[in-house]
């Protein structure tokens, strides 16, 4: 309140602009398989396995995975709900009771590796508790460091790169509509679009994409033809 005028405003353009960078993934068909088989043969926690190995399934955001909480999963149902605090949302949205829960459509597969680790973790808060304490989530760093004790480098594969692997691939397949695709990612579309499309969320096509993505991340593991699978999608 004691400036008369923004003296930032003389420097504008006198620095470059800082050049974004997006989180290092794997897209191509032969390394996403690769990246499969080397999970499989996690020899590391189980917590920590299971979180690799629903990680290409849900591809959500690393800290909505690892802070995931059993009382919004419907194994049943097939069906995780992030509430708008664990979204990536700002401050105000997270704060309104009426921004919905961000719905997850789980596979059969992600279904599968959940009822596998609720043997181990199902008692508690969290489905991929912290290994000292299980009362808070996993390190933000756990899935990071299995990643490079697979051999993965930073700029290979991150945690949030699952996220771009499979944005690109349901992009580049050209099966399923982009406003689905982008309502699975949760992220928010501008104007009025984005209005229809957050009230839409295409559940339906969803659901059918995700376990057409689940299946053809098998095929892929196993060497198999994918084009059928694209072709019922």
């Amino acid at each position: 309140g004691r400036a008369r005028h923004d003296p930032v405003a003389d420097l504008r353009d006198a620095l470059p602009k800082a050049q974004g960078k997006n989180f290092a993934a794997l897209t191509k068909p032969d390394d996403i398989a690769g990246l499969l088989h080397a999970i499989d043969g996690y020899q590391g926690s189980s917590v920590t396995r299971a979180a690799l190995l629903l990680s290409p399934l849900v591809f959500q955001r690393p800290g909505e995975v690892r802070q995931a909480e059993w009382a919004n999963i419907d194994l049943e149902a097939g069906e995780w709900r992030v509430p708008a605090p664990m979204q990536k949302l700002t401050k105000a949205q997270k704060e309104s009771s009426r921004t919905p829960d961000h719905v997850v459509l789980l596979s059969s597969q992600a279904v599968a590796i959940l009822r596998e680790i609720h043997g181990l973790t199902g008692r508690g808060r969290y489905v991929f508790p912290g290994a000292r304490d299980r009362d808070r989530p996993m390190s933000n760093n756990a899935v990071r460091s299995a990643l490079r004790r697979l051999g993965y480098t930073g700029e290979e594969m991150t945690a949030h790169g699952f996220r771009h692997m499979a944005s690109t691939r349901l992009h580049e397949m050209s099966v399923w509509n982009t406003d689905a695709i982008e309502a699975a990612l949760s992220h928010k579309m501008p104007g009025v679009r984005g209005v229809y499309a957050g009230r839409a969320q295409f559940l339906d096509e969803r659901r059918r994409m995700m376990q057409a993505w689940a299946d053809y991340l098998d095929a892929l593991r196993a060497g198999g033809d994918v084009g059928p699978i694209l072709k019922a999608g």
